[in-house]
């Protein structure tokens, strides 16, 4: 599985530990940074190119890191075909996948140690979509909605 991982300033330390384990544990991970700790950038020159590469199928799954993981979020469910969530607990994790076909996960740097932030990373890249009719049926609401704003 090849995931995606970005983070600005805020996350920036979670993110290098997790894409360190992430590569340990045989993931290929791609980096869309930041590659150094800047305190004066912004998460959406990150999120953005991680989220358009979960969208193209570039990276199977991504992981978006930045202070307390909402504009992340925010800046991640922008782009077409991405469904992310800020989740810092398992139950939502695997929740989210199954049910909701999440495909990017933010996480808050100051908000999540390192030990929860990897068991939520690894819950929510083993779970699978269940693609119960009613989650499909549930989905097609929510995708219509991209159509609705072109």
């Amino acid at each position: 599985m090849r995931i995606g991982i970005a983070c600005d300033h805020g996350g920036f330390n979670l993110k290098q530990e997790l894409a360190a384990r992430l590569r340990k544990t045989g993931y290929e991970v791609m980096d869309f940074g930041a590659d150094a700790l800047k305190p004066e950038d912004d998460y959406p020159d990150y999120v953005i190119p991680l989220a358009r590469a979960v969208a193209s199928g570039s990276v199977d799954r991504g992981i978006a890191v930045c202070g307390s993981g909402v504009g992340a979020s925010v800046a991640a469910n922008k782009v077409r075909r991405v469904r992310a969530a800020l989740i810092h607990d398992c139950f939502s994790a695997r929740q989210g996948v199954e049910d909701d076909n999440l495909n990017v996960i933010c996480l808050g740097g100051r908000v999540v140690g390192i030990e929860l932030a990897w068991e939520v990373v690894r819950v929510f890249l083993s779970a699978a979509f269940s693609g119960a009719e009613r989650h499909v049926r549930r989905l097609a609401k929510v995708a219509a909605l991209w159509e609705d704003l072109r």
